[in-house]
């Protein structure tokens, strides 16, 4: 506050004369006015420092505090990367020393600037991060429903690799018309390739080859999704889930509307109810993958043969969707369900499934499965209700006639064996071999290939499988053979249980 100098100055308290201002206060010198002149202003009272600014009241402060979070989560992915350089800029002045663009006054002022924007840029890049990326770090967990089926028509979201049974789910919520199978359903194996059989047994009757290249392969080799192969007015689909559904409430009489799934891949309890984005929590898994059994001898099958397969119930499980994701087209060696206890029904429907179809395994996935029957050797192998069922009565005359049907028929498999045997022999006794020369006579037995022209022993001679056929030392078999059949000699060629 200036104050007024001394001089005289007109009297507040008396009109028409100056007292004098001393440059503090009022003295008691005073004098008449005798002409006019421009006088200052008397000087005001001084008066008392006033009080401080008022301070802002508290709810102001955590006003300003929520703009300033409310910005900062906003403005986060731009923030991030400014004082990202602000950080590197005060790192680069404190090593080198040097003025940079953000002039920094000393090393001090720098290493504060740093450290703050040190923590400024993880607080602004953790925010970015779990706030802004969180659609596309957390698409993927979402529930499996909506990863796989956004529309009606869910193909781009599977690959085509996989099994295509989760869009073909999602097919069967179109109330199209019923397609009627207008083919043969049938298979390469009969009933005998797997009844009453343990899956252990029937595992070594198939043969064991690398993967076949893919090429040529896609889903409509195996025919139209879930048509009516078994002719009982119901699509394939709906006769799996009537089946393996409880609680299962129909619209008409095939229908499946809602129901409770056990799932045996993860032993979840899954609901199903039928509808867009709520279908695909129950999906219908074929067993052994379409692209899995192209790849290992279905491409050789008849088109007939590859629709029956695809709606084999022996092939078809219903199942959660997600797991059934999880599987996509793979085999015993690189997937196994969840579900630990499930894994020898798994397996032996697998090999059911194989034994029935004429398909083949690679080395790993017959290793794969054998461990796991290992644990379960009895476990029993089902059979294809499409399979031709072979009457129970022939194994019968196996046992009854054993003795004659291995006498006659050991010299024709075993009359090899003697010739390389006859001349390592006469080797050491080169001398003596005249004696000797008569051993071929059992030879001879080569007359005796009327034995085959007998047709008592071929007609009666049945083996169950190849374990059963090495038991009775009759392995292996050539075609014509008595107990030779079709389903021993896997790869067709003419020699069974080599």
């Amino acid at each position: 506050m200036t104050t007024t100098p001394a001089g005289w100055y007109p009297d507040p308290s008396t009109p028409g004369q100056h007292r004098w201002w001393n440059g503090t206060a009022w003295t008691a010198q005073v004098r008449a006015i005798t002409t006019p002149t421009a006088l200052l202003p008397p000087p005001q009272p001084q008066v008392a420092p006033g009080k401080s600014r008022r301070r802002l009241p508290i709810w102001a402060w955590v006003l300003i505090c929520l703009v300033g979070a409310l910005l900062t989560l906003i403005l986060s992915p731009v923030l991030a990367p400014l004082f990202l350089v602000v950080l590197i800029t005060g790192i680069v002045a404190m090593a080198k020393n040097t003025p940079t663009w953000l002039r920094f006054r000393s090393r001090k002022v720098a290493t504060a600037v740093t450290a703050i924007s040190a923590v400024a840029f993880m607080v602004t890049g953790t925010i970015s991060a779990n706030v802004f990326g969180q659609g596309a770090d957390h698409l993927p967990s979402a529930a499996p429903a909506v990863t796989e089926s956004t529309t009606p028509a869910p193909e781009p979201t599977i690959p085509a690799d996989q099994d295509a049974d989760a869009d073909a789910d999602a097919d069967a919520d179109a109330d199209d018309e019923l397609v009627a199978f207008t083919g043969l359903a049938s298979t390469v194996g009969d009933s005998a390739a797997t009844s009453d059989l343990a899956a252990l047994d029937v595992l070594e009757t198939i043969p064991v080859k690398g993967r076949a290249a893919k090429t040529g392969y896609d889903r409509s080799e195996f025919g139209q999704r879930w048509l009516d192969v078994d002719r009982n007015g119901c699509d394939t689909r709906n006769d799996i889930l009537g089946a393996q559904l409880s609680d299962v409430v129909r619209l008409g009489s095939c229908r499946v509307l809602t129901g409770t799934l056990d799932d045996p891949y993860t032993g979840a309890v899954v609901g199903f109810v039928r509808g867009q984005g709520t279908s695909e929590l129950v999906q219908i898994d074929h067993v052994v993958a379409l692209s899995d059994a192209w790849q290992k001898g279905a491409r050789l099958l008849t088109a007939d043969q590859r629709a029956t397969f695809a709606n084999d119930p022996l092939n078809l499980l219903a199942v959660d969707g997600s797991a059934n994701a999880q599987k996509r087209d793979g085999d015993a060696a690189t997937w196994l369900p969840k579900n630990t206890s499930f894994r020898c029904e798994y397996v032996a429907r697998q090999v059911a499934v194989k034994a029935t179809y004429g398909l083949w395994v690679t080395q790993a996935e017959h290793d794969a499965i054998r461990r796991i029957l290992t644990t379960c050797p009895t476990e029993p192998t089902p059979t294809s209700a499409f399979a031709t069922i072979v009457a129970p009565v022939t194994p019968l005359p196996v046992e009854q006639t054993p003795t004659p049907v291995r006498t006659s028929s050991a010299p024709v498999p075993f009359a090899p064996a003697p010739a390389p045997v006859a001349p390592a022999k006469p080797a050491p006794v080169a001398p003596k071999p005249a004696p000797v020369a008569p051993k071929p006579a059992p030879v001879a037995p080569k007359p005796a290939k009327p034995a085959p022209v007998a047709p008592k022993p071929p007609v009666d001679v049945t083996y169950r499988n190849c374990t059963d056929a090495r038991a009775h030392g009759a392995a292996p078999i050539y075609k014509g053979e008595p107990g030779y059949s079709r389903k021993l000699d896997r790869d067709g060629d003419g020699i069974a249980c080599e």
